[in-house]
């Protein structure tokens, strides 16, 4: 499909502007009507898609992408369907004595056409979950997709110009400079879901039209294990949680910190936990490739950093496969690794898991909030009190307690980063919140003694503000 120039691009967001503004309020049957639309699209061509994110990838798992995927979008669009009138209902809210008996109303109302950018390593979740919400709070939605998954996009683009309105939801396509000039538009919600770096350039364009953003970045996402721990179970979590989508995965534990003394040990024990899951990693369907050649370099030149260093790295590559032209890439544990080079400074996003040895629950506090704040926390032990702490003196966008990545899934939940790991949230009604203007309504009653504050001032007007003081 070719990629949109600037003209195309101002014309389809004046296209849904326009749209927008003859319906400005959908009722409750048009957004479900577009909510099932969203839903047939996920359910009736899912082989499609993860034979496109496959191609894209170069290798990735038809099972997970159904299950980090394409699973995750219908239970969000279904609890959407389920909610969806709860949350377009006028509030009743509290009105304060003096105001009495007058009434005060928030009504959420649509935002109009919002913006969503995706990215590459969960192309279809992380562009279709925004757009649910979206379109349950009654907006119009522009989607651009990553240039680095361009089977898929262009895939997502045919099949949502078959079950909408190009006025309703549609797909753009294009490089950076595409991107660039999309988040230049005027949107009335604009929501980023990328890297750090790349969130800051958005935030900036966006700033030029007051667009407000959520932005959904990343960092580096602590999991550590409390003395109190179920080693094992903790292992076995924390194998699966990294090497997911082999580590391409914002929520993923980005370093593990374990008790001072136990690094190598439990190194030992983490690599046949990942061995198990992948007892072969070359031509095995269940372990994805690295994205592009691009990042795979990356992630080599951060690994041969820190082991020129003097660190310790384990490759974990059970079957003593050699991986040719693919972009496939042994998962690796590193341990000792200088503080100051790139695998410690910079989100690793990829199947390396290095190891940090600490003495007792301040220190590791102490080590998570020297960093910027993670998107992701996950703690394993039984110590309660040590989890106490860790809840109450870290900020980070979510926590799972004794397992990885379940936080994500959870529909009732807000989903968020905080800080460098982004702002604001969506996910269930926290994303129809998101899209929506929450505003505030005032209802005056006949009965008012509002006028008795009016001028001209006199005893009428000090003997009603006295009342107001003591109601107050």
């Amino acid at each position: 499909m070719p990629q949109q120039n600037q003209d195309n691009l101002s014309a389809a967001f004046d296209r849904q502007k326009a749209a927008f503004a003859r319906d400005p309020f959908p009722g409750i049957d048009v957004r479900r009507d577009r909510l099932r639309r969203l839903l047939a699209l996920t359910e009736d061509h899912e082989t499609e898609f993860c034979a496109a994110i496959d191609a894209d990838f170069g290798g990735r798992s038809a099972h997970e992408t159904r299950l980090a995927e394409i699973i995750v979008v219908r239970a969000g669009i279904r609890h959407a369907l389920s909610h969806l009138s709860s949350w377009m209902a006028e509030k009743r809210v509290l009105t304060t004595m003096p105001f009495w008996p007058s009434r005060n109303r928030l009504v959420p109302q649509p935002l109009g056409v919002a913006g969503i950018v995706s990215p590459w390593n969960y192309p279809f979740q992380l562009a279709l979950a925004p757009a649910t919400a979206a379109l349950a709070a009654g907006n119009r939605v522009l989607i651009k997709p990553s240039e680095l998954t361009p089977r898929f996009s262009d895939l997502l683009a045919s099949l949502a110009a078959q079950h909408f309105a190009l006025d309703e939801l549609d797909v753009i396509i294009g490089g950076p400079d595409v991107g660039k000039a999309f988040v230049a538009l005027p949107f009335d919600h604009l929501l980023f879901t990328g890297s750090t770096t790349v969130g800051r350039q958005v935030a900036i364009a966006a700033a030029a039209n007051l667009t407000p953003v959520t932005l959904e970045l990343g960092g580096k996402s602590p999991a550590i294990f409390d003395p109190s721990c179920d080693l094992d179970k903790a292992i076995a979590s924390v194998a699966y949680g990294k090497l997911l989508n082999a580590g391409q995965t914002c929520i993923a534990p980005d370093y593990l910190m374990v008790p001072r003394g136990q690094g190598a040990a439990i190194a030992g024990k983490l690599a046949g936990a990942m061995a198990k899951l992948y007892p072969r990693i070359a031509d095995n369907p269940d372990y994805t490739a690295i994205i592009s050649d691009r990042h795979h370099a990356r992630l080599t030149s951060m690994v041969e950093e820190v082991r020129a260093r003097g660190a310790e790295v384990m490759e974990v590559n059970p079957a003593g496969e050699s991986f040719g032209n693919t972009r496939k890439l042994a998962p690796a544990i590193v341990r000792n690794a200088a503080p100051d080079t790139r695998l410690m400074q910079e989100e690793i996003f990829g199947p390396v898991l290095p190891i940090v040895e600490y003495g007792d629950v301040g220190e590791a506090i102490g080590h998570v909030n020297d960093r910027g704040r993670p998107l992701a926390l996950y703690w394993f032990g039984k110590n309660k009190a040590a989890r106490r702490r860790v809840l109450r003196e870290t900020v980070s966008g979510g926590v799972t307690v004794n397992d990885c990545l379940m936080h994500i899934a959870q529909e009732n939940q807000p989903f968020g980063g905080v800080g460098p790991s982004g702002m604001g949230a969506y996910h269930g009604e926290w994303g129809f919140r998101t899209f929506s203007k929450e505003k505030p309504v005032f209802v005056q009653s006949p009965l008012s003694a509002g006028g008795m504050l009016r001028p001209p001032y006199g005893a009428t007007f000090e003997r009603t503000l006295r009342l107001f003081r003591l109601m107050t």
